[in-house]
């Protein structure tokens, strides 16, 4: 049996130290402006206040502080540079075929009443002379889904960053995404999807396209 079999139980019972590090809490380091917090706290608990609630109740104590770090979380994607993001892994490459990333988590908030929006994100892009490193192309995805979107724009913003940054023979972009501004309120429609689509260069070519299509989904 080797140390990394020994459970961590039996570590602590037998008083025993590892040579390696054992994970034990997850931490995140996400990085919080002070006075922002503190402002949007402060209109949180008028709005719970005018709602009907007691923001002073046991369960609300720290709400308007949660509240006020999640949207600057969910809101992150201003203060980030697309073109930084895609230029930091950029190579020259002699390969012009199709490559695609799909099924990449997104989630954003529409802007309409800020409630969130949430689906799959499939990119593609047919290389001229250079290619990114593959993990910048979700990077680019979160940059603009973490802002107040619609999803058409968000689609044409990730298609249009690509684009300028590659000059690529062409980018193709497809977002399928739920929104609860639409399931929880308003037309209340929970199984529905909203599908939107931006191309440029070569896949504006039908059979590029259609290439495109096949591989986000293969067994249609």
């Amino acid at each position: 049996m080797t140390d990394k079999d020994i459970t961590t139980k039996e570590h602590a019972e037998n008083g025993y130290v590892p040579d390696y590090d054992v994970p034990t809490l997850y931490e995140r380091n996400d990085v919080y402006d002070d006075d922002i917090t503190d402002f949007i706290s402060k209109r949180i608990t008028d709005v719970l206040t005018v709602l009907g609630e007691d923001p002073a109740r046991e369960g609300l104590v720290k709400t308007p502080e949660r509240v006020a770090k999640a949207h600057q979380f969910l809101c992150q994607g201003y203060a980030m540079d697309p073109r930084a993001i895609l230029e930091s892994a950029l190579f020259d490459e002699d390969y012009n075929e199709m490559i695609l990333v799909k099924d990449i988590e997104m989630y954003s908030l529409c802007e309409h009443h800020m409630l969130p929006f949430f689906g799959k994100a499939h990119v593609a892009y047919i290389p001229k002379g250079k290619i990114v490193g593959l993990s910048k192309i979700p990077r680019v995805v979160d940059v603009f889904a973490r802002r107040l979107q619609v999803q058409e724009r968000l689609t044409l913003q990730i298609r249009d960053a690509i684009q300028d940054v590659l000059n690529p023979q062409g980018v193709a972009v497809i977002i399928e995404a739920q929104h609860l501004c639409m399931m929880m309120r308003g037309a209340e429609k929970q199984n529905s999807f909203t599908t939107t689509s931006a191309m440029s260069g070569e896949f504006m070519n039908q059979a590029t396209r259609a290439e495109f299509m096949r591989l986000v989904r293969p067994n249609h």
